[in-house]
This record gives structure tokens, sequence and C-alpha cells, in this order.
């Protein structure tokens, strides 16, 4: 019996709660209260636990300290999303406590755990209860309770998870979303499996999947300024899946995505049962083929070396000429992507809904940017922690305009002027981004009861500015009627953003619906590429 947690334990600790979690993933991901195809909780912290399994397995054991110092670096490089970004702070105070010790009893444990929910508790502005902080803060203080009467590791784990799983059944009460939808939450209920996890490797019941590890691709560091060349995947790999066998379900695709951001980034994964078109940049472009292999026949099979590209193509990158401020923004579809270029955005960081960038994926591209006062726009609700992550880990001068879509995204980039300062644009550019309304429609993935509402699954969903204002069963109609949720008399301009699996026809249709309907406005349609919502619109 362990009676205190080594530096080998530890380790095998982390990797059993990985292990663990991602089991879990899908059970985590289905308590999204909205139900939106979204980055999904239960992947944020899946992937953000794998970015800390990279760094732990190659840690000196020989000190818990050492470990944790591992499990704190790869968590922050790799956080995505809202809920991976907590667990990073939460793992960040954790392994602070715990520097330079080489073993951890109970209270030493207890202690970390509390360092861990105060650093968490500081990254969050407006922290709510019933979140993932309510859980990690009950926790803790169970388990400083539980060290204060002298009691055991063994003791301590069985107490924290008793009060976590007490906690997080209480959360709908202190969320009404939460009960309405009739879930807990799953940011709680995340780090409730970790703990479990862990607790699991101190029994000798650890799991051990080594499919989740078999990735041995070194983790960038932080410190290190990524040249044009220096390209952590190298091959771009695109290609088609066709004549897809009659036995794959769409959690297969799910699945066969979760699979490729383990191996890669930039990671797009569309289409349907029919014809499915995947992009990955990756090491590994053999192991995508082969993943890809078992659902149909492949087509139009295209892999670039991006480095050999870099130096035989384009050339050694030549020095970028320094700039008083740079801008950063994140865009998913080709389309924003250009009208970001177009409004010369200095660094794009591919990532959005579906695929939330991780801490690390903004980090370089601040580092990149050719200034020494950046501008970072996330452009969605759930990449803004993470964007102030990465300016964190900056040391240039950055400030993140805290945009929640691409409209507000562009309005802000619009907003900036090269005549005033630094503090001044970023003031201008924060109240500009509040001048757009963002609507945007796609497809409810499962049944739901929002705000006394019954979804069916395959409806429409109008959403504007996050809540979801209508819902019918037809495209059209739920476009007409989320627009007027939107327009008012103050408003002048709408702007008509489709999506990738939209056609011109359809697009050209609802832009004349529009026309005629708001014969008053501006209306402009354009196309923005992006995936899940079939349109965007913007009002302002």
């Amino acid at each position: 019996m362990h009676q205190r947690i080594t530096g080998e334990l530890f380790k095998e600790m982390v990797l059993s709660a990985a292990a663990y979690l991602e089991k879990n993933k899908k059970s985590l991901n289905a308590l999204n209260v909205f139900p939106v195809p979204d980055g999904d909780t239960g992947t944020n912290m899946s992937l953000t636990m794998m970015s800390a399994v990279k760094e732990v397995k190659s840690a000196d054991t020989a000190k818990i300290g050492s470990v944790g110092d591992a499990l704190s670096l790869g968590a922050l490089k790799g956080a995505r999303g809202n809920s991976g970004v907590i667990l990073s702070q939460l793992f960040r105070g954790f392994s602070k406590s715990l520097t330079g010790m080489e073993t951890a009893g109970a209270a030493d444990f207890a202690r970390a755990m509390q360092e861990g929910v105060d650093a968490a508790y500081k990254a969050v502005m407006k922290p709510k209860e019933g979140t993932i902080l309510t859980v990690a803060r009950e926790m803790a203080k169970s388990g400083l309770h539980c060290a204060s009467t002298d009691c055991n590791i063994y003791q301590l784990m069985d107490e924290v998870i008793e009060q976590g799983t007490q906690t997080l059944k209480k959360t709908p009460e202190m969320l009404p979303v939460l009960k309405e939808a009739g879930v807990v939450d799953a940011g709680g209920k995340g780090l409730l499996v970790i703990y479990k996890g862990f607790k699991m490797a101190l029994d000798g019941e650890a799991i051990t999947d080594s499919v989740l590890f078999e990735t041995e691709e070194p983790a960038a560091d932080f410190s290190a300024t990524p040249s044009g060349e220096d390209i952590e995947y190298a091959y771009c790999t695109e290609f088609f899946i066709k004549n897809i066998h009659e036995s794959v379900k769409q959690d297969d695709i799910d699945r066969y995505r979760e699979k490729l951001m383990k191996i890669g980034d930039c990671v797009l994964v569309v289409g349907d049962l029919q014809l499915i078109k995947t992009h990955v940049h990756t090491n590994v472009p053999g192991k995508a083929l082969q993943f890809a292999l078992r659902f149909g026949e492949l087509s139009r099979i295209k892999i670039d070396n991006m480095r050999e590209q870099h130096t035989e193509l384009e050339g050694p990158e030549p020095p970028r000429e320094k700039k008083n401020m740079a801008v950063v923004t994140v865009a998913a579809g080709k389309g924003f992507v250009n009208i970001f270029k177009e409004f010369m955005v200095d660094e794009i960081v591919e990532g959005g809904q579906t695929m939330n960038p991780s801490t690390e994926s903004i980090s370089r591209a601040i580092d990149k940017a050719p200034s020494d006062n950046v501008f970072v726009f996330p452009n969605n609700k759930n990449i803004i922690l993470a964007a102030e992550q990465a300016a964190q880990f900056s040391s240039k001068n950055v400030h993140v305009i805290p945009s929640r879509s691409f409209p507000q995204g562009i309005t802000g980039v619009l907003a900036y002027n090269p005549d005033l300062n630094f503090e001044e644009n970023t003031e201008r550019m924060k109240k500009a981004i509040t001048t757009v309304k963002t609507g945007q429609v796609t497809s409810a993935v499962r049944e739901s009861k929002i705000k006394g509402e019954v979804i069916k699954k395959g409806e429409q969903l109008g959403i504007l500015d996050g809540d979801i204002v209508c819902h019918a069963g037809d495209i059209i109609q739920t476009c007409e009627k989320l627009l007027d949720a939107m327009v008012s008399e103050d408003d002048s301009v709408i702007t008509i953003f489709y999506g990738e699996d939209v056609t011109e026809t359809l697009a050209n249709q609802i832009a004349d619906i529009v026309r005629e309907k708001y014969s008053d406005y501006d209306v402009e349609l354009q196309f923005g590429g992006q995936p899940v919502y079939q349109f965007v619109f913007a009002v302002e």
C-alpha cells in the first residue's frame, strides 16, 4: 500500500486519468446543454490531457515535483476550450504546490488541490456556481478537511471523489440552464472522471490503452519562435472517402475525426455517409489513410510536404518588416480566411466551433506576428480563455479583443486605425465588436429542451449572439425568423455568409428574400465557407 505518492506513481496516475477521460469523452460531450455541434467539453478536456501526457511520459520521475511540472506545462500548451483552459489552470496551481518535492502524502496532495483551485478561480473573470470550478473547490475543501484528520492518500481520494460526486449532483440546482436540460455540468463531471482515474492507478487498476499514447511527436517549446521552415506537422494530407460501407455510422465518423486530431492539426472532416472530405496536417499521413480505409475507397489523394514547399517553392522566408502593431485572428472556412487576409491580418490560426485551437497554436501565431504589440481576435466565446492564456505566455504586449464570432472579428479588425496608439486601438476595437449582432443557423444534433421549447433532432436552429431564439423544420423559415429577431430600425447593413455545404443557388435564394423584405437595408452576400453553420448573419 502506497503511503506517499512517488514521481513514478504520479505518472501512472496521470496516464490512467487520461485514458479514463478518453473512454468517458462521449458521455461528457452528451452533457452539452445546447444541441449544437461544437468543440465539446469531453473532447476539449481529453485533448488537453493528451498534451499533458506527452510531457509527462518524458518527465524525470525521480521527483513528483518534476512530473507535476510536466503535467502543468503539457496541459497549458494543449489547453482547448474553456474547460481545457480551466483544467490547465487547476494543474498549474497543483504543480506549483508540489515544486521540488520528491514524494507527496495526503496533506501535500490536498494543499496542491487547493492551490489549483486558487489558480483556476483567478483565471476566470466571472466564475459561475454549478461549473467545474464549483466541483473543484468543494473537492479541495473536502481534501483539506480529510488531511486535517491525519488520513492516508487512499482515504483522501475516496473522500474527494465522494464530495465531487455529491457536488456534481447539485450543479443543476445552481445553474438553471442545466436543470432545464436535465444534465449535470460536463466540466465538473470531467474533473471527477480524472480523479477517478487517479484512484484507479493508486488501486492498481489503471486503465491501459496503447492507442491513446502511440503518438511520439515532441511537444513544441513555448520559448521557441518557429521560423517558416519549422513546421510541427510536415505533411498536408487531403483526400475523399467514397463508396462508404453500409455499416459505417455517424459515430464512426466522429471517432475518425478525433483520431486525426491526435496525429496532427488543422483537421477538417466534412460530408455525409455518401462522401467524406478529409484534410489534416500530420507527420504520419499513412496513418491517416489507414484510418480512412476502414470506411470505404480513397479518392483524389494529395499529400504535400510543407517543409519542402517552403524551402523549394517559396525559398527562405524573407524577413518581415517590423510593424508598430499586428493582428492575429482565429478563422474557419476558406471564405472567412480570405476575408481576413484581404484585411491584412498578419497571422491566422485555423480553428473555430468544431475544433478549438490550443493555447500553443495561438501562442505560435503571436510569436510569428511582426510586432511587439499584438491584437488577438478569438472569434468564439470558447476560445477567449485560451487566447488570454496564450497572451500570458508571450513576452510581447498582447491584448485579446474578446470577439465571439467571425462577424465581430471582421468589424473589430476594420476598426483598426494606424494613427492611434496600441491602447487607443484596443478600446476602439472592443467598442466596435459590440456594434454587430451575429446570427447563426445550424441543425440540432439531438432532441433538447431550451427555455421551455422542445427542439427535435434535425431541426434548424436560429441562434442570436449565443442564444437559441427560433427553430423550424425549414431552413428558409428559420433564416426569416432569425432575422426578424435580429434586425431593428437602428440597423442599416445585413451581411450573409454562407457555409461550405450550402449551394450558391440556396444562398442566392436566401439573399433575394432578405433583399425583398429589408429593401431599405444594404444586403451583402459572401462566401464564408464555415463548417457547422449553414448561414451566419451579421447585422449592424
